[in-house]
């Protein structure tokens, strides 16, 4: 029966799991970030240095877009996880329509207010006259289609966690092909420049969120809409809301924050140094989203086991993930350390920014080699549905120490100084994290003595 699906996560082996649930993930993630490097490479090549300030100009608005996103699609799907280690399968259905329902309805007024106030908004997030042309060209048509992108991201997340981790990962690997094709012809073939960048983005996630329909239509499979369930359950989408909310808050927090950094690489280095930014964050993004990729695989086999009370296995496939992913930081490490030239050169051809991309670089990744295992106790929280202190770890990186790091170390080293905050914050996130996931290991472990008394 299709009900019994679920039940490997509580029985098979925890390493055969991550290997099976994080591998189309990872996947998946890996071509996700693949999706948004060739955006900004076809546009580097074909538009100019300028527009990728602009390009990167963007960022925060669609930081914000994913916030409101990952508010619906991750808390969904982490709790349809956990409704199925408590085999509570009525209430995981539902939870499929509340997703849909509510990512329209955000969607709709994330799309209108933006789109209102668009102009003042990429100012503020450090656009200047130079750049913000490119800035709004790329806006308007992905804010367009700001419904169909938290629709493609929220119910995708529902397939992966609902036994489909292939047909996840495919639905991404489609997008990514579709965009590929579709960014050279819209540049170069139809003169479009950025704006057709953007068009194309939004037309790869139309096509494979149709496909992801149909399967979620589809009767036979585990979960799927149907007339009884359909609707908003508010008490679900509390619940729901209240798990996603800490990937949201960290969304916007670093939001706020990649203004913050886009403004005084503007005030310090210039339109030129924020595109040196966008070009080494899409370097770093490949790399961080191959070990979300395992955070994603991790977060089923967590979060079904936390709710079947098994302890030993969350702890064993919370380890078995941060080895995975300090591996991936490392080769982060690797190649910005020592190859960063060749590595931003793919994104432009002009001297300059290749110069300060590549410094810029070098300073990102000194601490990668520990990084890994921060961001993977910061999703380890979220998987378990452990709203508040995910959203505590989420916050304390952003706000309570990369800020105060941007105000203060620029004054003393200029633009440099922007890019120390970057590991200064990880460093200080690293050593909190790991005293609330302490504090975390002893309940565990009070509990489960409890439990053989």
């Amino acid at each position: 029966m299709a009900e019994n699906l679920p039940l490997e996560l509580g029985t098979e082996p925890v390493s055969r799991l991550l290997k099976k649930y994080a591998l189309p993930a990872i996947i998946a993630m890996a071509a996700s970030s693949i999706y948004n490097m060739v955006d900004s490479i076809f546009i580097g090549q074909g538009c100019g240095p300028l527009a990728i300030s602009g390009l990167a100009v963007t960022f925060p608005l669609m930081n914000l877009s994913a916030a409101f996103g990952t508010l619906v699609g991750v808390g969904g799907a982490t709790l349809t996880s956990v409704l199925l280690g408590q085999k509570n399968y009525d209430q995981a259905r539902r939870v499929l329509s509340n997703v849909f329902i509510l990512n329209i309805a955000i969607g709709v007024i994330f799309t209108a207010i933006s789109l209102l106030f668009l102009d003042p908004i990429l100012r503020l997030f450090g656009a200047s006259d130079a750049t913000l042309p490119y800035a709004r060209s790329y806006m308007i048509p992905i804010l367009a289609g700001n419904i169909i992108t938290h629709l493609y991201f929220g119910l995708n997340s529902i397939v992966r966690v609902s036994g489909h981790p292939q047909k996840a990962m495919l639905a991404t690997i489609f997008t990514v092909g579709i965009n590929s094709l579709l960014d050279p012809l819209f540049i170069f073939v139809f003169k479009m420049g950025i704006q057709g960048a953007a068009i194309a983005t939004i037309l790869s996630q139309s096509l494979a969120l149709i496909w992801i329909l149909r399967i979620l239509c589809d009767r036979r499979e585990f979960l799927h809409f149907s007339r009884s369930s359909f609707g908003v359950d508010w008490r679900i989408a509390r619940r729901s809301l209240s798990i996603g909310l800490a990937p949201c808050l960290m969304n916007v927090a670093s939001c706020f924050v990649v203004i913050f950094i886009n403004n005084q690489f503007k005030y310090y280095g210039g339109d030129l140094a924020i595109g040196a930014f966008g070009i080494t964050n899409r370097l770093v993004f490949i790399f961080l989203m191959i070990v979300m990729g395992f955070t994603q695989g991790m977060q089923p086999i967590a979060g079904y086991n936390y709710g079947a009370r098994q302890y030993d296995r969350v702890m064993q496939v919370f380890r078995l993930t941060v080895i995975c992913a300090c591996i991936v930081t490392t080769v982060c490490f690797i190649v910005g350390e020592f190859f960063p030239r060749q590595a931003v050169s793919i994104f432009t051809r002009d001297p300059q920014l290749i110069d300060m991309a590549a410094h810029g670089m070098r300073i990102n990744v000194m601490l990668f080699l520990i990084i890994g295992r921060q961001m993977v106790i910061s999703y380890f929280f979220q998987s378990l549905g452990l709203a508040r202190k995910a959203i505590f770890l989420s916050l304390t990186r952003q706000l309570l120490f990369l800020l105060p790091f941007l105000i203060v170390l620029p004054r003393f080293f200029g633009t440099d100084g922007v890019w120390y905050s970057l590991p200064a914050s990880d460093l200080a996130a690293l050593i909190v994290s790991e005293i609330m996931l302490h504090s975390l290991q002893r309940q565990f472990k009070k509990e489960t003595q409890m439990e053989a008394v």
